[in-house]
């Protein structure tokens, strides 16, 4: 990462340290809580103004602010991200500053400054990776964080809230064999992504659990993204020995696997049955509507703001580390397996 020359910024535990007071008197001034004497609250208040906090009654946001870090913003799953994070940061009274890093693999280094500039409370970050340096550097500006589907190289101590990626697998491709599948084709993300894997393996389980050996020639890793998924999807139904089913990492790819049945003059569901992934709010508009697994988007994001929060009050959470329960939506893009 780029050498970012912030300076460290005062916590809560310092200023209630400097104020003679605890942390939770100083989250409470914080968030414009009346139960703090007029002195006690007076004191705090212009330490924390000295200190770059957001103050109650001075700016929209009395509670403060906190980043919600992405990367990138131009796709729905990154909005049901956002909606939930917006609507459990309003409950809290606090503000959010959306920020894109546009799939780059380090946090940049004008973000880091602006951050320290704008006196924002704590982070949100869903970044394909969060390096050990990325987490020293955030710590020693004294901003608290929590990782939204976390990667395999985090540190397992890092607050983060992610879903039963492998159970959605498992569940779909279950889905998919109950219907008398056994050519099922997963069209994954990147090798590299902890998220691809886990879904990778839930499939491997089912069809290992049905007596089905999984073929290698019907595997393809995408970028979680529409087009390339089109592309290897259109290698897969072109096979000589097609497969009957196609399981895509996200309903992006699973468009993708719509638009090459459809020029393959291939029907969904009665030629090829398509599963998806996250139930993003136009699967059940498309036609057919998609079976997908539900990913609790909004409701990781609104879990994360919650965690934030209490790491912002010098509170130690419970359970740092939360996942979230995935479920199967049955739609009309599966049906009994046809002959291929």
């Amino acid at each position: 990462m780029d050498d970012v020359t912030v300076p460290r910024r005062s916590t809560m535990a310092d200023i209630a340290a400097k104020a003679g007071v605890s942390p939770s008197t100083v989250s409470k001034v914080l968030h414009g809580r009346s139960d703090v004497s007029p002195q006690t609250r007076g004191r705090i208040q212009r330490l924390l103004g000295q200190h770059g906090y957001t103050l109650p009654g001075h700016g929209e946001h009395p509670g403060g602010l906190i980043e919600f870090v992405i990367n990138e913003l131009d796709n729905p799953w990154a909005v049901e991200l956002i909606r939930g994070a917006e609507e459990a940061a309003q409950a809290e009274g606090m503000g959010l500053v959306v920020s894109a890093v546009h799939r780059r693999s380090k946090l940049a280094r004008h973000w880091l400054e602006a951050l320290g500039n704008r006196g924002s409370l704590g982070a949100i970050l869903v970044v394909s990776e969060l390096s050990a340096e990325q987490e020293r550097e955030l710590g020693r500006m004294g901003i608290p964080f929590v990782v939204v589907q976390p990667s395999e190289n985090e540190n397992p101590d890092t607050p983060a809230v992610g879903s039963t990626s492998w159970q959605g697998g498992f569940s779909a491709t279950r889905h998919l064999i109950e219907l008398g599948h056994r050519r099922i084709a997963m069209i994954t993300g990147p090798a590299g992504r902890l998220t691809s894997r886990v879904r990778l393996d839930g499939y491997r389980a089912a069809l290992d659990q049905a007596g089905i050996e999984p073929d290698p020639t019907l595997i393809r890793h995408g970028d979680y993204s529409h087009e390339p998924a089109y592309h290897l999807s259109l290698e897969l139904l072109r096979l000589p020995d097609r497969p009957t089913a196609v399981f895509a990492g996200n309903d992006l790819q699973a468009l993708g696997a719509y638009r090459a049945a459809k020029e393959c003059g291939l029907r969904v569901p009665e030629d090829v049955s398509v599963v998806g992934f996250d139930d993003l709010p136009f699967a059940q508009w498309v036609a057919p509507p998609l079976t997908t697994v539900r990913q609790p988007l909004a409701d990781m994001a609104g879990m994360a703001v919650r965690l934030l929060v209490q790491l912002i009050n010098g509170e130690q959470p419970e359970t740092p580390r939360v996942e979230l329960a995935t479920r199967l939506i049955v739609r009309e893009s599966t049906a009994q397996a046809a002959s291929a």
